[in-house]
């Protein structure tokens, strides 16, 4: 919204499931759903965002000579049985459960894309996103970081899955955008991996959030969700090495910045309708 009076910006609201015609240079091509809650809300229409989406897009980019940069996942590695996780692996990836929309779904957007660049020369790109985190995200999308935040911020308990034992990383949003800019404008294909190195288990996350808002707030454990990856740390040594990038903020920096956002949001929020 803060660009809308900006005369070099234009807003059009459309479905990439539908074929769209639009003169541009690049296409970052980011629709999906991407946490859990949203993509299995509705299986087949992610699946067809990420399959028909990323045929309609790789067309535009074919026809008007666009160079075109798909978001992929560190999903595409499923639940990884090598760590931490390098570009060259190939997955472990369960194709009939809940979360195979969207895994099998960025593993096909990938295939299209690398089907295009042979088979139509068309320029490309593809990023492997990690966890990430931020201001102005969905305060209930279901994912871990922005659960534990808003959990903590309305006194609630933080919920674990499992054992908690389970490690995810977490790049902060800045972070990640720098690393889409130097991919597109770089001349390296990819895939590349995008994320923070730095692991942390659900407990340790947990313990971060409560320093950071209110070392008061408990935690229960519930339990795990299917296919849940027990792992997930990147190798980003290539993206170091080609695109001269790695992530700056650490979890303990980008965290606060995340958390006022929140609390603004969450406060409004709670004045427009009572407690939650």
């Amino acid at each position: 919204m803060h660009h809308f009076g900006n005369p070099r910006f234009e807003l059009i609201r459309h479905d990439v499931v539908e074929p769209i015609l639009l003169e541009v240079d690049q296409i970052y091509h980011l629709a999906c759903p991407a946490s859990p809650v949203h993509y299995k809300y509705n299986p087949v229409k992610t699946i067809k965002t990420n399959v028909m989406g990323t045929l309609n897009m790789l067309g535009l980019a074919k026809r008007i000579g666009a160079r075109f940069l798909l978001t992929s996942t560190s999903e595409v590695y499923g639940d990884p049985l090598e760590h931490p996780q390098k570009e060259t692996y190939w997955g472990n990836v369960n194709p009939i459960g809940v979360r195979s929309c969207y895994d099998e779904g960025k593993r096909t957007a990938e295939t299209l894309t690398m089907d295009y660049h042979r088979g139509a020369d068309v320029e490309v790109r593809i990023a492997r996103i990690f966890n990430t985190y931020g201001p102005r995200m969905c305060i209930d999308d279901g994912r871990v970081v922005s659960n534990f935040v808003a959990q903590a911020i309305r006194k609630q308990p933080l919920t674990v899955y499992g054992d908690g034992k389970q490690t995810r990383s977490f790049q902060y949003v800045s972070d990640l955008v720098d690393g889409l800019v130097a991919l597109m404008e770089g001349e390296h294909v990819g895939p590349f991996n995008l994320g923070n190195p730095g692991e942390f288990t659900m407990l340790e996350l947990a313990e971060v959030v409560k320093e950071t808002i209110d070392s008061s707030a408990t935690i229960e454990f519930k339990p795990n969700t299917a296919d849940d990856p027990h792992k997930r740390k990147p190798d980003i040594s290539r993206a170091k090495e080609m695109l001269n990038w790695e992530p700056k903020i650490s979890l303990r920096e980008g965290l606060p910045l995340m958390v006022s956002d929140f609390q603004n949001r969450i406060l409004n929020e709670d004045e427009g309708k009572g407690q939650k």
